[in-house]
């Protein structure tokens, strides 16, 4: 379809170049104008055939300019959700298509894609089956069943695949570990190969540090460590990685200030930091990173949101974090608040200061994600069944909302397709 209208507004300001006078003169009742026009040059002179040739590439670059992007939607375990929903965004618009449900699947909490493959990994539970790993086809913006594999410690919350697309790790909230699952080839998932308990728990927030709570299972950039910040242990664990054979061996830790809470983190481009979400202080701690001996070292924690703020919230905590695809800007949830605040970072060390703090325009950010050019945040509404759309100011990283916000039950994970 964009083909055809490309070059029916293409033919009328080439037909003089190429010696017709007007439209009448390709008139023929039985074809549409574009396959009229296409036969009608195949007779032509071979010098037309480059003009032509090169007005086709420039229309083609143009429309791929203004494709828009795929969206995968992650939903909790409600009634009002039936698995994977996919919507499209229009980045020249910054709109939201309606969302569609396009796999079943029960609490499919969080995504990944395959780094090569067009395949889609999502944990939670196939309909009828156990807590697992569900990996998918991609095909056409719908999603087919590949295979399935049992997580082994119950649900887990979060999925990543490493850059060669040969492991995949998840983390486990309510068994407090991090698993291990060897790829295949096609995408596929082979076994598991790692299940690793967390132990213990600081016990500085009664009821929620009481035991391990892996909430996150991170790469770092070299691919050599995975890390996984665990909420009851106020620590992020750090393993050695092998891509090869999905195995961990256990290093080190990171620590956050006590009753903090660690939730999500997210390495900044230039690989040297690393940025804890707080959950249960709200909160952002900055980790100077030793790729080389898988050493993270604190330096500054930073409130997201002013104490006062959220004295009367009867329901606070902070959920994801992202750095701007530029590195001069960090972006963090907050539930209960339901706002996003965004920092300033220091682009000579690292540290953040607090620029702003925009409401979603919908209720408990659970998640959100900023697309690959920087332009555009989305803002999932779990308890609002929303998904809401910011620009970016790319000078000042402020969000301004876009007017555009969707339908979409209970969406906790935001994905872009490649």
């Amino acid at each position: 379809m964009k083909m055809r209208l490309f070059f029916d507004g293409l033919v009328p300001a080439i037909l003089p170049v190429l010696g017709f006078g007007n439209l009448d003169e390709l008139s023929h009742d039985s074809f549409p104008l574009s396959r009229r026009f296409f036969m009608q040059i195949t007779h032509l002179r071979p010098v037309f055939l480059p003009v032509l040739l090169t007005l086709f590439l420039m229309g083609s670059v143009s429309m791929a300019d203004n494709d828009s992007l795929d969206v995968w939607i992650g939903t909790s375990a409600s009634p009002q959700s039936e698995g994977i929903y996919h919507a499209t965004f229009d980045p020249a618009q910054g709109k939201l298509s309606p969302s569609k449900l396009v796999a079943k699947m029960i609490g499919p909490g969080f995504l990944a894609q395959h780094p090569t493959l067009d395949v889609l990994y999502a944990v939670g539970r196939p309909v009828d089956g156990e807590p697992s790993v569900v990996a998918f086809a991609i095909e056409n913006n719908q999603l087919r069943q590949i295979n399935a594999v049992a997580v082994g410690d119950g649900d887990a919350c979060h999925v990543s695949v490493d850059p060669t697309g040969k492991t995949l790790l998840t983390a486990q909230y309510g068994g407090g570990s991090v698993a291990a699952f060897g790829l295949n080839s096609d995408g596929s998932l082979a076994e598991r190969t790692e299940l690793i308990d967390h132990e213990g728990g600081s016990g500085v927030v009664a009821g929620r540090q009481n035991s391990s709570h892996a909430h996150y299972a991170g790469i770092s950039p070299n691919n050599q460590f995975a890390l996984v910040p665990d909420l009851g242990l106020d620590k992020v664990m750090i393993y050695r990685l092998d891509p090869e054979t999905a195995k961990l061996t256990q290093h080190g830790f990171g620590k956050v200030p006590a009753g903090g809470g660690p939730r999500h983190m997210k390495f900044h481009s230039n690989g040297k930091w690393i940025y804890v979400l707080n959950e249960l202080s709200l909160s952002v701690t900055l980790f100077d990173w030793d790729a080389d001996a898988g050493k993270m070292t604190p330096r500054q924690t930073i409130p997201a949101v002013p104490k006062q703020a959220l004295a009367k919230e009867k329901f606070k905590s902070a959920s994801e974090i992202i750095v701007h695809p530029n590195g001069k800007f960090l972006y963090s949830a907050n539930r209960g608040h339901d706002t996003i605040t965004v920092y300033r970072i220091d682009g000579s060390n690292g540290e953040l200061s607090v620029i702003e703090i925009e409401n979603i325009r919908g209720a408990t950010p659970r998640n959100f994600n900023i697309t690959p050019d920087g332009k555009w945040l989305l803002a999932a509404g779990q308890d609002s069944n929303t998904v809401a759309t910011f620009a970016i100011n790319d000078s000042t990283g402020e969000l301004t909302y876009n007017q555009n916000v969707i339908n979409s039950p209970s969406p906790i994970c935001l994905l872009f397709g490649r």
